[in-house]
C-alpha cells in the first residue's frame, strides 16, 4: 500500500481522493508586487479546505490571461488586501483563471460532481443565495459574482484549487491537459459578447470586427463567429500574426499599425476642426480597409472590443447602424470617448460583457468538444516560468493564441490515472 504523505512533489500523484495537508503553488505576495517576472514564487502552502457544494481539483494545467499581469502588478486593484477587507484571512493570491484536472474531493451538497472525473473550470462566480439571482438576474451579474482566480482565492496556479460545483465541466477527451487548461476564460468570454446579446448575436453573413484577432479573446472569436456563419474581420498590430488569424478562419486580416491609420486614441474635441478632420481621416481609411478586405461595402454588424480607450471611437464610428459595440475590458486604458451623434442618430448599441454564465460556459465547452472550436495553443511552460509567461503578455511579447502553465501534468496527454 502506497504511504500516504502531507506533500508532494510536482507531477507525484497522491492517491485518488487522499487531499494532502500542503501543496505546492505559484504565489503573489504584496512585498513582491511589480514585474510579474519577480512577483511570482512557487512556495508551500496549506491545501484549501471545502464548505458546501465545493469542489476541489488536482490541477493538471492551467491557463495565462491577463487578469493575473494585474494580480502581479498590484493595480488597478491590490487583490489580496480587497480580500482581506472582507475578512479573508490570507495574505498571497494564488491566481489562475483557467485549469484542467481530476476532481480530488466533494463538500457536502456538492452536486452533479464525483472524485475521479477529468474536468475543466469556469471562472465564474457567485453566491447562488444571492438575493438577487432569484429575482432574476443572470448570475454573472450578481453583486455577488467575482472572478475565480482573480477576485476569489485558490485559482489554477496550485496543485489543488477549489471551486463550486457549477464551475465543473467535463474535459474534453480529444484535448490534452495543456490544451484544456487554456481556452475556457478567453472562450467563454467571447461567447457571451457574440451570442449572449440578443438580438445582436452573430448571424449567418453578419460582418464581425474582431480586436486583437491574434489573442486569446480574438482567437476564440474568430472560430466562434466563423462557426455561426459569420465573416470574421480580424485586426492585428503585426503582419507576422495574420496567418495564425488566416488559419484560424479569418476572412481578413487589418495591420492598425498602417502608416495611413493616424487616429488611434482619444477622441480629438469636436469643436477643434483641424485635429477632428485629421482624427476623421484615419477613421475613414481604416474603414474602407475593412471594406477592402470584406470585398463589399458593408459595416461590421457587431464590433467585438477589449483594446477600449485607443478603439473605442473608431469602433463606434465604424459599426452599422443599429449595430453593437461589446467590450470586454480595457487594455489599452479605461477612458474611452464616443462620439455620441452616431451613438444616438444611427442608433448603434455599446453594451459591457463580463465573462459567461454557466450555460454559456457549458455551451463553449460543447463546441470545444465537438471539434468546432479549437484552444488555439501556442506554447506551454513549466510552473517554474509563469512569471516568464505573466511577462511576456505584459509586454505584449507573448505568441498568438493562448499559452498554458504544466502543474502536475508530466508530460503531454498524459492522465493523472495512468
Amino acid at each position: 500500500m502506497t504511504a500516504r504523505k502531507d506533500l508532494y512533489d510536482l507531477g507525484e500523484t497522491p492517491p485518488l481522493g487522499h487531499v494532502p495537508e500542503r501543496m505546492y503553488a505559484a504565489v503573489i505576495r504584496q512585498s513582491r508586487f511589480g514585474d510579474p517576472r519577480t512577483a511570482f514564487a512557487v512556495e508551500v502552502v496549506e491545501t484549501p479546505s471545502l464548505g458546501p457544494r465545493q469542489v476541489l481539483v488536482w490541477v493538471m494545467a492551467a491557463g495565462v490571461n491577463y487578469n493575473n499581469v494585474w494580480a502581479a502588478l498590484g493595480r488597478p486593484v491590490d487583490v489580496i488586501d480587497a480580500r482581506r477587507r472582507r475578512g479573508e484571512p490570507e495574505d498571497f493570491h494564488i491566481g489562475g483563471s483557467d485549469a484542467s484536472g481530476v476532481v480530488w474531493a466533494v463538500g457536502p451538497e456538492a452536486r452533479g460532481v464525483h472524485v475521479g472525473d477529468e474536468v475543466v473550470i469556469h471562472a465564474g462566480t457567485w453566491d447562488e443565495d444571492a438575493a438577487d439571482i432569484p429575482l432574476g438576474a443572470d448570475p454573472i451579474t450578481s453583486s455577488s459574482a467575482g472572478l475565480w482566480g482573480y477576485e476569489v482565492n485558490y485559482g489554477g496556479f496550485g496543485q489543488f484549487t477549489r471551486v463550486h460545483d457549477y464551475q465543473v465541466l467535463p474535459k474534453p477527451e480529444r484535448l490534452t491537459w495543456e490544451q484544456a487548461g487554456a481556452y475556457m476564460l478567453v472562450g467563454a468570454t467571447a461567447y457571451r459578447q457574440l451570442m449572449g446579446w440578443p438580438p445582436h448575436t452573430v448571424r449567418p453573413g453578419d460582418p464581425v470586427l474582431i480586436w486583437g484577432g491574434s489573442g486569446g479573446l480574438g482567437s476564440m472569436a474568430i472560430q466562434i463567429v466563423k462557426d455561426a456563419g459569420g465573416i470574421p474581420i480580424a485586426v492585428v498590430s503585426d503582419d507576422a500574426r495574420i496567418e495564425w488569424c488566416l488559419r484560424l478562419g479569418a476572412q481578413g486580416v487589418i495591420n492598425r499599425t498602417d502608416p495611413a491609420f493616424t487616429h488611434w486614441g482619444r477622441l480629438p474635441d469636436v469643436d477643434d476642426a483641424e485635429a477632428f478632420g485629421a482624427w476623421m481621416r484615419g477613421a475613414r481609411a481604416f474603414g474602407t480597409r475593412f471594406w477592402e478586405v470584406l470585398g463589399e461595402r458593408r459595416a461590421p454588424r457587431i464590433v467585438f472590443e477589449h483594446p477600449g480607450e485607443a478603439t473605442i471611437p473608431t469602433s463606434v464610428f465604424m459599426v452599422d447602424n443599429a449595430g453593437m459595440v461589446v467590450i470586454c475590458a480595457g487594455t489599452t486604458g479605461y477612458n474611452a470617448d464616443v462620439d455620441l451623434r452616431y451613438l444616438w442618430m444611427r442608433q448603434k448599441r455599446l453594451q459591457g460583457s463580463h465573462f459567461a454564465n454557466t450555460e454559456q460556459c457549458a455551451a463553449l465547452n460543447a463546441l470545444v468538444a465537438s471539434g468546432r472550436i479549437d484552444p488555439a495553443l501556442s506554447r506551454t511552460f513549466p510552473l517554474s516560468a509563469i512569471g516568464e509567461a505573466h511577462g511576456l503578455m505584459h509586454e505584449n511579447r507573448h505568441p498568438p493564441g493562448n499559452m498554458a502553465i504544466l502543474v502536475n501534468a508530466r508530460r503531454e496527454g498524459m492522465s493523472t490515472l495512468d
